[in-house]
């Protein structure tokens, strides 16, 4: 089935663009929020609506549009020229209805040329060598940036972040992954493979990496490299994430001091700031929005509602009460 394109007005794409049309050096812009991706409460947050947009800096392209994974890869669908007061911004715009928790990969055709998406910095390479740009949906749980080994170490250090780990807790969260309702469940599922019996802190930082701090890739990427390395030198007779606890714990405290035993300080000078950026990552991701791929159907939240109640037994933790459907009970708010 064709993708769903949607018709919206030029004052939607503007209010997400005026940085770009205020600024000389529009680079200094947030340019991670594009391709815009947006809440669709229309269709039960099912999907996203995602708007693409290109900035034409000098003559007008006669033609442009936009071809991806998100439809068929052989026709490029056409944008349209955003006005402002009747005047021409040099922007273009396309916004489609894309299905939460999907990857894809696309590029636009102008004037006959496939291009980049010069505002976009999330690329994908693939195996012949050709590079797309790249956007993700709410909920996506697909690894996006990390590979596994690199998943692996990272939830290992993630336990002694979070108290997900113990058995009480452990109970709690199996308990409530089988009461999710069905509507709630579509948003967790796909990332059942990734939680690991946790909130999914992981998958959220390979999301935030991926597009909100995509400055901070480097640091994960080299650090983790870093662990694998000692790790592997403490215990040549193990894979890393199925050591005993005790050689993560004496890392994880050697990291806290800054001094750590057999650290490349050249490759990277501190690894109490990684560990730093790691605390505030993992805690983000436990007790974030669902849809940035951490605290899975809201379970996060479920363990602070159960932990802190008063006198007579009620939670001081009403999280549904201040959500949108369909993890929350609140009929207003749309998210």
């Amino acid at each position: 089935m064709a993708v769903q394109v949607l018709s919206l007005d030029d004052d939607y794409y503007l209010n997400f663009c005026t940085k770009h049309l205020a600024r000389n050096n529009p680079a200094k812009s947030p340019l991670w929020q594009f391709p815009i991706i947006d809440t669709s409460p229309d269709d039960n947050h099912l999907s996203n609506k995602v708007s693409f947009i290109y900035q034409s800096t000098g003559t007008p392209p006669s033609e442009i549009g936009v071809f991806g994974t998100f439809d068929t890869l052989h026709t490029a669908i056409p944008m349209q020229a955003v006005n402002f007061d009747g005047q021409s911004t040099g922007f273009y715009a396309l916004t489609v209805r894309v299905p939460i928790g999907e990857v894809h990969r696309y590029q636009f055709l102008v004037d006959g040329q496939p291009t980049l998406d010069p505002i976009n910095p999330q690329r994908t390479i693939l195996d012949d060598k050709t590079e797309w740009s790249r956007f993700f949906t709410d909920y996506c749980s697909y690894p996006i940036v990390f590979e596994e080994w690199e998943y692996a170490i990272l939830r290992r250090l993630v336990d002694h972040i979070l108290p997900f780990r113990n058995q009480d807790t452990q109970n709690f969260l199996n308990r409530f992954y089988d009461g999710l309702d069905k509507s709630a469940q579509y948003a967790t599922k796909e990332g059942f493979h990734r939680l690991d019996a946790s909130v999914g802190e992981v998958n959220y930082i390979d999301k935030l990496v991926a597009r909100q701090e995509i400055h901070h890739l480097p640091t994960y990427k080299i650090c983790l490299r870093e662990i694998d390395r000692l790790l592997r030198q403490r215990n040549p007779f193990e894979e890393p994430q199925d050591m005993a606890k005790v050689y993560y714990t004496d890392l994880y405290e050697q990291m806290a001091t800054g001094s750590v035993p057999g650290w490349n300080y050249s490759a990277y000078n501190n690894p109490n700031y990684f560990l730093q950026v790691l605390r505030r990552h993992a805690v983000l991701g436990a007790f974030s929005h669902p849809k940035y791929g951490g605290n899975a159907g809201g379970a996060g939240w479920a363990y602070l509602e159960s932990k802190y109640q008063d006198s007579q037994g009620d939670t001081l933790f009403d999280w549904r009460a201040a959500l949108e459907r369909p993890l929350g009970t609140n009929p207003d708010y749309t998210g």
